[in-house]
């Protein structure tokens, strides 16, 4: 895990020291993601500079360092990530090409001549791991970046001016002189919807994010216009081939293929010349990867895991229960609210775009603390995106099922019926009726869900519904005059795919929005500024592809989502530690905003303020910060990222004039 950076000039007109200078600076921008080494290398007359940061993870030596150069001196790279197939490569390698004399033993390095023996694209199609790679061609003068899969490691770019930045996180790209950092008000309304700006799109006018699974190439001497990523692995190809050739076996003989399969997934990412721990939740996903891990252990993994002194956000006493059932060497920390919040004035440094997922803040903490004992750390990240966990696919789907069918004046009828009684009248009536309802449909602030839902009920399709459903601004282009929402997987029908369950159609865009766009920079981030490498064994493609194989039934049952982990994981652990309400990983935003952070978000909201920046029509926040302080409306989750965004343009203030 490292961080890399570096830019091609089309001028092409620096000397050698400048711009090593210059990739130098970039690099130190980032050197949080690798504090064990630094390097730099330019080819000068090209215009080409590549920049790396080293966390040592496999091979600690010196022979590991970055750039590295192809045996044959053809080839120059920086890379991110870990390949975790690279014993297997290296075979194959030696197999098609005769012994090579290798000089380390990192997977660099074999990467590397795989890329100079079999060619880009033939030889990521075979590399299994998450990673961003920065590859320059001498001979050809071309440059080619590529990322992983499924987007676990970030990979920005973009021209400014006449010079092509890139780099893993953005505070490297704004290191260079050519940085110019004016906020793209159209993604500006994207993150409104969506706590986090959505791929391939950037916060920066002229950026963007490399999407996963794709290979982006660029000549010496070209300029001003972005090549077009070409992609090696399609997500949306793999899930309709997947579901078009389903697994015919039986629930004991699918559910036996898919531990056999998360075993190895889990043994490869258990490969580590440094010490290596799991986060440890008590839930199914991150249970079963621990399970997997002490199954292959002869001694006890360590498992952390965050505690909080508030029940209904406490979710260490089932990690505890269940490290003891597994007996591994268990490390939980119970963190007080006043040092959970004052992570808040980092976060902007650490996420460099503005991103609102308040469990942010966990994520960090129990980063920092495990990044005390080890060096890398195991989680259970996309188990529900791939297995059918989340709870709003079984209600989503249930409503759309009522509802999609109505005529439009009926549904328009229902949602004036649910407006007609305020979110407080409702949460008063649902209170009463509480003990009734199953576990899944007791909310907290219920009337506010049904003033929601009552907005949704004009959907003209299962997808617009749940584009409403994930949605927090409902209409955010009204917030940031003149912006306009590009389109995303969830608002493009040219993205659907073609999918014969609803349920499967949201278990996709979750695939390729939210999981890559929120849940892995949310980990990525939050590891990285503690310079901790995060692995994620269900994100291997091997498991992914195997998931979106299986049958429906096999994942979500009655109202049961991951079905088949589950049974699984009951061959280590107890069901009865396992079968609770699913927690999520979440902070107590609406008490904090109306206590004991309400004068900090009070001067970000401030009514001049906001009209002197430009970005907000200030109306409708404040009317919401307003309804929220006097409890009429849960607001929390709409303004938190307006909060997160005035936090951002605070520490970034040359993005503040709009």
């Amino acid at each position: 895990m490292c961080g890399i950076c570096g830019f091609l000039d089309s001028h092409a007109s620096l000397a050698e020291p400048e711009m090593l200078g210059r990739v130098g600076a970039m690099a130190a921008a980032i050197a949080h993601r690798g504090p064990d080494d630094a390097g730099a290398w330019a080819d000068a007359p090209a215009g080409l500079a590549l920049g790396h940061r080293r966390l040592s993870i496999i091979d600690l030596s010196p022979l590991g360092h970055q750039p590295m150069f192809s045996h044959d001196g053809r080839w120059a790279m920086v890379y991110n990530g870990e390949v975790y197939n690279f014993a297997e490569l290296k075979a194959a390698l030696e197999h098609d090409h005769g012994a090579i004399a290798w000089r380390g033993h990192s997977d660099s390095e074999i990467i590397l001549e795989g890329f100079a023996r079999w060619g880009v694209e033939a030889c990521v199609r075979r590399m299994n791991g998450m990673f961003a790679i920065a590859l320059w061609d001498q001979r050809q003068r071309r440059l080619y970046l590529i990322r992983d899969r499924l987007g676990k490691k970030p990979l920005y770019y973009g021209w400014m001016g006449g010079v092509f930045l890139f780099g893993s996180e953005l505070k490297a790209l704004a290191a260079h002189p050519a940085f110019q950092g004016r906020v793209d008000r159209h993604s500006l309304a994207l993150f409104l919807r969506h706590n986090y700006v959505p791929g391939p799109y950037c916060i920066y006018e002229g950026l963007k994010k490399l999407a996963p699974g794709t290979i982006l190439s660029l000549t010496a001497g070209e300029r001003g216009l972005l090549p077009t990523p070409k992609p090696y692995w399609s997500a949306r190809h793999m899930a309709e081939q997947g579901q078009a050739q389903p697994l015919t076996q039986d629930p004991a003989e699918a559910a036996a293929r898919l531990q056999e399969l998360l075993l190895d997934a889990v043994k490869i990412r258990m490969v580590a010349d440094v010490p290596l721990g799991a986060f440890l939740s008590g839930g199914v996903d991150s249970s079963l990867i621990v399970a997997c891990m002490q199954a292959q252990s002869s001694l006890p993994v360590r498992t952390f895991s965050i505690g909080f002194p508030e029940a209904a956000y406490d979710e260490a006493p089932h990690a505890k229960a269940v490290a003891t059932h597994l007996g591994t060497r268990h490390t939980e920390l119970y963190v007080t609210w006043q040092e959970a919040m004052q992570v808040v004035p980092r976060l902007a440094a650490m996420y460099d775009e503005p991103f609102a997922d308040s469990s942010q803040i966990p994520t960090y903490l129990v980063s920092r603390m495990a990044r005390q004992e080890v060096t890398v750390a195991l989680s259970g990240d996309a188990g529900d995106e791939l297995f059918g966990g989340y709870d709003r696919y079984f209600l989503a789907n249930r409503v759309w099922r009522r509802a999609g069918a109505l005529p439009s004046p009926l549904k328009a009828l229902a949602g004036g019926v649910i407006r007609a009684a305020s979110p407080r009248t409702w949460d008063s009536l649902l209170a009463a009726a509480a003990p009734l309802l199953p576990q899944r449909l007791r909310f907290k602030h219920p009337g506010d869900h049904l003033h929601e839902l009552a907005g949704m009920l004009g959907a003209g399709s299962p997808e617009a519904f749940y584009r409403g459903l994930v949605s927090l601004w409902k209409d955010p282009a009204a917030l940031v005059p003149g912006a306009k929402e590009p389109p995303t997987p969830l608002s493009d029908p040219a993205q659907w795919p073609d999918l014969p369950d609803f349920r499967q159609r949201m278990m996709y865009l979750d695939l390729v929005s939210y999981l890559p766009d929120d849940i892995l920079v949310k980990v990525d981030r939050a590891s990285m500024a503690v310079a901790l490498e995060a692995r994620a064994p269900l994100l291997d493609y091997r498991v992914v592809e195997l998931a979106w194989r299986l049958p429906l039934a096999l994942k979500m049952q009655g109202d049961i989502g991951k079905w088949l982990l589950r049974q699984i994981l009951y061959k280590y652990v107890p069901r009865e530690l396992i079968e609770r309400p699913k927690m999520g990983f979440g902070l107590p935003i609406d008490g904090w905003l109306r206590g004991p952070m309400r004068p900090w978000a009070e001067a970000l909201l401030d009514e001049g303020l906001l009209r002197r920046q430009g970005f907000f029509d200030p109306a409708p926040i404040r009317r919401a910060w307003r309804e929220h302080q006097a409890g009429a409306r849960a607001w929390h989750y709409y303004l938190w990222p307006v909060l997160m965004f005035q936090l951002w343009l605070e520490q970034y203030p040359g993005a503040a004039a709009p």
